[in-house]
């Protein structure tokens, strides 16, 4: 199944945005060098909108206590984020930015438009991250 999420243009080179898409949980659509990767949009280890964070290379830094997750694969790689997120994979056709699911009875026809939440580009942390915890370590 593809489900519509935006224009390509809708993201930037480096940038990030937040899309929902019905039947999903909110998601993350990162544009790291011109290749598109999607993975979910909250942080597991806060409820904070990772789309509000910095995209730094291939990872998305959080922007309540600075952990990082891999978009090309949602795993975490900075702590205090230890869980993965689910990273999704996704299409482009005709300047358009395809989710892709398991359900391969649906076509790109399928009527099933995302809506695109804008944001402004993401600011810099305000603050280091907070020093581990020796439960952290």
């Amino acid at each position: 199944m593809h489900k519509l999420l935006c224009a390509e243009s809708d993201v930037p080179e480096g940038t990030v945005r937040a899309v929902a898409v019905p039947g999903f949980p909110t998601l993350a659509v990162c544009n790291v060098a011109g290749t598109f990767h999607v993975i979910d949009d909250v942080c597991s280890h806060g409820a904070s909108s990772l789309s509000e964070g910095s995209l730094l290379g291939c990872e998305l830094e959080c922007p309540l206590h600075q952990g990082r997750f891999d978009v090309t694969t949602g795993r975490a790689t900075r702590r205090p984020a230890k869980k993965p997120l689910r990273a999704y994979r996704c299409t482009t056709n005709v300047g358009q930015l395809y989710l892709t699911t398991d359900d391969a009875e649906a076509t790109l026809a399928d009527g099933d438009a995302a809506e695109t939440v804008i944001r402004h580009p993401p600011s810099p942390p305000a603050q280091p991250p907070a020093p581990l915890t020796k439960e952290e370590r």
